[in-house]
């Protein structure tokens, strides 16, 4: 009955756990030009996430900028659209490790990466 009884929240375990899903989406279709938009003057503490296309329901949409709070050591890389083998690619928007100092030199290639006052 112990060893039942342990197999079985052993296997419920497994089902608790989630799996991360491809979060690419993959469509024929070439997305529009990107719309010109207005952006708003800087926020301190915050990061503006520009416009994009978007696939939903069989078509593109227009999601708007909007503002992300700043995450220190990290660069926010907006989402694109990359063309692969005749199929249009979108890879969504992230965060990555990267420029502190905000210089445009990544900071594994900066022999100064802390310094926002470089020339």
């Amino acid at each position: 009955m112990k060893k039942l009884l342990i197999a079985a929240l052993i296997a419920g375990s497994f089902g608790g756990v989630a799996l991360p899903a491809s979060a690419d989406v993959i469509v024929r279709t070439a997305p529009p030009p990107p719309r010109d938009e207005r952006v708003p003057a800087a926020r301190h503490g915050y990061v503006w996430a520009p416009g994009h296309w978007e696939w939903r329901h069989g078509h593109h949409v227009w999601v708007s900028g909007k503002w992300l709070r700043e995450r220190r050591g990290y660069v926010y890389h907006a989402p694109t659209w990359v063309e692969r083998d005749g199929h249009w690619v979108m890879e969504p928007g992230r965060w990555r490790r990267g420029d502190r100092d905000g210089d445009g030199i990544p900071n594994r290639e900066d022999t100064h990466p802390n310094n926002p006052n470089r020339g």
